[in-house]
């Protein structure tokens, strides 16, 4: 194992709500302004309450942290 082990966890710095996204984007390695969008555009062709129902849980699931 590498002493650099990629983690799952809601972004610090990159955060505009709960750093959800930012954490999401960060983990996948891709922009997490990319990631607001499609959740967006997600959230609202589901009619929204389930996007925001899965937002709440990754928010209170996903340990606070942030990246080097």
């Amino acid at each position: 194992m590498s002493s650099h082990e990629r983690r799952l966890c809601r972004s610090v710095r990159d955060r505009w709500m709960g750093g959800v996204c930012g954490g999401l984007g960060h983990y996948l390695g891709i922009d997490p302004t990319a990631v607001r969008v499609g959740y967006v555009l997600l959230s609202i062709l589901s009619v929204a309450f389930p996007g925001i129902l899965v937002y709440c849980l990754l928010w209170l699931l996903i340990p606070e942290g942030d990246y080097d």
